[in-house]
């Protein structure tokens, strides 16, 4: 008897000790929570504006962002540009691998904005907010024809696909999770008053994905917007993606719900975009201009097929090996002298792919400036003795940007820049925030005139934009291409 009242008292002991930690946990994951949406419901327009920086959350897809020859592009990219020069703030491109997780990430606070083509749905308004709609669309089946469908006459053809919905019941359709796709086949099988089974696929896949596995017959259907799986069927005639499944549906961006203040702003910004012809041509562009898109997805420069940046990555590689730069930084300034086009020329005569002066390319024991690895092999000696001139600068970002501006400008007026950042007691040994300012600086007759300065008037906005733009594309290449 006492050793089964003992048990009992342990059992009871046991279930206490269990239900305590449990609801110990729970109001701690409660709290955990609250803090997460409190400092979450703080962060809106204000702070995104004083931190400078708009955090775009993303995904990779070849019509949202990508790299094509060099150049980071994209519809919500181009857009994003724009939204962020509007809140004059810079753009910083989060690439989320699983489309899953986008309202995850946003309402953890690991971004401000999801900018991907999002439907408007009634479920997902319980997680986020949404802008006002880029565009309509309207979601299609995507199916593969037979092969021989050319020779086949309409009738044949028709009788081999879908061409109704209703058709689809008992059959199988593969889409990702957390998706509208999933949502409207659940919705079509309770309309249809039957099932359509549902395959679910990793949500690492983008949706050009997606479609390439009915293309080679990994699946057989899936479901897509109308605007993406038309621009596909394009360059995969095989494809048949005439069978609507939904009606019109709304495609926008999504905020946090705390974020109202950034959300009135992007919808204002929506507003005024919308009546420009600009809004139209970059919609035109990724979704209608069917040579376009051809040209990019068989090139190997567009980063969805290989891991390239240019046709002169191996040579870039080589010789940025002595400066021990990341390679992507340089293939950077090369996009930045030329956009990778070893003809062109200046107005003042500098010319290939690093744009080298005639006198510099003689000295550095250049014959022929259009060679592209000539050029390279001098423009990667030149960045050399010039970083040595700067071996007193201690951090290896700083002095790098040091270099840059000096290849764009000179050394002598960035060396200006340095004794009039003291004059002004600013750190001469920084490039950010510092002497960049004094480069901008010397373009004023106030300025350039001072006794310290040596070597007068310089355009500043021209280094000062060249070393920013060259670590912007740089951040993009890195979210791309692997070192």
């Amino acid at each position: 008897m006492k050793t089964k009242i003992g048990i009992h008292k342990s059992i009871y002991l046991v279930y206490f000790v269990f239900f305590f930690l449990f609801f110990s946990c729970e109001k701690a994951s409660i709290k955990k929570n609250e803090a997460i949406e409190t400092n979450n419901n703080k962060w809106d327009l204000e702070k995104i504006k004083a931190s400078g920086t708009l955090r775009a959350l993303t995904v990779y897809s070849g019509t949202t962002y990508y790299l094509y020859k060099g150049r980071p592009m994209g519809y919500e990219f181009e857009l994003l540009e724009r939204l962020a020069e509007y809140l004059d703030v810079t753009l910083e491109m989060i690439v989320v691998n699983n489309v899953d997780a986008l309202f995850e990430k946003l309402n953890n606070g690991e971004g401000d904005i999801v900018a991907h083509g999002l439907t408007i749905t009634t479920d997902r308004k319980d997680d986020v907010s949404f802008t006002d709609h880029l565009y309509l669309t309207k979601q299609v089946l995507v199916q593969k024809k037979p092969d021989n469908w050319r020779n086949m006459g309409w009738r044949s053809l028709k009788k081999a696909l879908v061409d109704d919905p209703i058709d689809l019941l008992g059959d199988t359709i593969s889409v990702r999770d957390k998706t509208a796709y999933k949502e409207r086949i659940y919705n079509l099988s309770e309309e249809l008053g039957g099932t359509i089974y549902i395959d679910i696929l990793p949500g690492e896949l983008s949706t050009d994905e997606v479609i390439e596995k009915v293309v080679v017959e990994e699946i057989k259907y899936t479901v897509a917007d109308n605007n993406i799986a038309g621009i596909m069927s394009t360059y995969y005639p095989i494809l048949d993606v005439k069978v609507p499944v939904s009606f019109s549906q709304r495609i926008a961006w999504a905020t946090r719900h705390g974020s109202q203040d950034l959300l009135k702003a992007t919808n204002n910004w929506l507003k005024q975009i919308k009546r420009k012809t600009d809004f139209n041509v970059i919609y035109n562009k990724y979704f209608k201009n069917k040579k376009y898109y051809r040209r990019r997805i068989k090139s190997n420069f567009y980063s969805l097929n290989k891991q390239q940046i240019s046709p002169f990555d191996g040579l870039i590689k080589k010789y940025s090996k002595p400066l021990n730069w990341d390679w992507r930084l340089v293939a950077s300034q090369v996009y930045q002298e030329s956009k990778f086009d070893p003809r062109v020329s200046s107005w003042a005569k500098a010319s290939g792919l690093m744009q080298l002066m005639p006198e510099t390319a003689i000295e550095l024991g250049v014959t022929n400036r259009s060679d592209p690895e000539q050029s390279i092999k001098g423009g990667t000696k030149y960045l050399k003795q010039i970083w040595e001139n700067f071996e007193k600068i201690p951090d290896s970002i700083q002095r790098i940007k040091f270099t840059m501006a000096s290849y764009n400008c000179g050394m002598g007026h960035v060396f200006d820049a340095q004794r009039l950042a003291e004059t002004r007691g600013l750190k001469k040994d920084v490039w950010d925030d510092h002497v960049e300012t004094m480069i901008l600086m010397l373009s004023e007759p106030k300025n350039y005139n001072h006794s310290v300065v040596k070597y007068g008037y310089v355009r500043g906005l021209e280094p000062y934009n060249y070393v920013r733009q060259i670590f912007e594309r740089h951040k993009h290449y890195v979210q791309f291409i692997s070192e």
